[in-house]
């Protein structure tokens, strides 16, 4: 395929959201699970980080690599495929970063090898949402595209009693997708986010994206919204704490709070406590396609590239090449289409 033109939007909205995505896991990684009370008093305030994330990462990875494989088509059952090719990646050195439902999943999958059943049973988590944001790449300015593929591959670890984390995945991906858009801004971005909901089903995971993101606004500041969410922690907060119900809502009133900066998102994310790693990496991740590659620091960019196992440079071209190609298919369908009407 034709070389890709690394200056253009495309380019530097993709690495940007790559890059975004993997700064903020690793900025928050020291601070999960902490209260924002004792990472104030253990660290001051996170504004750096010195490793490659954490699961966040190598589930982003995966997603990813499950799209490349299918043109950007995957579905649960490709997404699948590649969690049995990889399996060291689960319980290689990193086993210990993985939540348990994620365990569960890929077990379940290398021994009874059926993805429709592998969700069944399986805690809450944001393991699905932390991860989806390569689906927003391949449907780049197509948000409601993204959040139906992202229902899709959200199912193979949430489903049935914690479906409302594919509502949290939708939302994710949409929003991501949004991002692409030359004329977003943040209120869109956040709205297709909301819209990328099912209004029935998925009122949960709405009704709270709405209530925090309504919190965040009264609230103004950073830190006025961070203590605002604590004293209400019996509606906002779950057991566990990585719940999408809780981390998606906090994930994209931080971006707002931020006005899509991904410095500030990320440093918001790191310093919020509680599933910090995952709140820091989908505000990233958004953060970076809305502003590109460009709006990061240089020396965050740098350190990235150094940390990180995978070359995100890399794959960002292999997913713009994935989503040109499913881009120019479904420009086939449409021509057909056209003959019929």
């Amino acid at each position: 395929m034709e070389d890709l033109d690394r200056s253009s939007l495309f380019y530097e909205k993709t690495l940007g959201s790559l890059m975004g995505g993997l700064i903020g896991d690793a900025m928050g990684t020291p601070t999960e699970a902490m209260h924002y009370t004792d990472i104030e008093k253990k660290h001051g305030w996170i504004d750096d980080f010195d490793c490659d994330g954490t699961d966040d990462t190598v589930m982003k990875i995966l997603v990813a690599e499950a799209l490349i494989r299918t043109n950007g088509e995957a579905t649960y059952d490709d997404w699948a495929k590649v969690w049995i090719d990889h399996w060291d990646d689960f319980f290689g050195t990193k086993i210990s970063k993985f939540f348990p439902s994620v365990l569960h999943t890929a077990a379940k999958l290398r021994w009874a090898r059926n993805p429709r059943m592998a969700a069944l049973g399986n805690m809450a988590s944001s393991s699905s949402a932390m991860c989806i944001s390569p689906v927003g790449i391949v449907n780049a300015c197509n948000p409601s595209q993204a959040a139906a593929q992202a229902y899709n591959l959200a199912s193979l670890i949430h489903t049935h009693d914690v479906s409302f984390c594919q509502d949290g995945t939708a939302a994710m991906a949409a929003a991501v997708a949004e991002a692409y858009n030359p004329d977003a801004s943040v209120q869109s971005i956040v709205d297709c986010a909301r819209e990328a909901v099912v209004p029935l089903s998925g009122s949960e995971m709405l009704d709270l994206i709405n209530e925090v993101i309504d919190l965040a606004l009264t609230s103004k500041s950073y830190k006025g919204f961070r203590a605002a969410v604590y004293e209400r922690e019996k509606r906002f907060f779950r057991v566990p704490f990585c719940d999408a119900r809780e981390t998606v809502p906090i994930a994209l009133a931080l971006f707002m709070l931020a006005e899509g900066n991904l410095e500030d998102v990320v440093t918001f994310g790191a310093n919020f406590g509680r599933d910090t790693d995952t709140i820091a990496t989908m505000g990233g991740a958004i953060a970076g396609a809305f502003k590109g590659v460009a709006s990061i620091r240089t020396d965050w960019v740098q350190k990235a590239r150094k940390l990180s196992d995978v070359d995100q440079d890399d794959l960002a071209v292999r997913l713009i090449r994935t989503a040109k190609t499913k881009f120019e298919n479904q420009k086939c369908a449409r021509k057909l289409f056209e003959k019929l009407v």
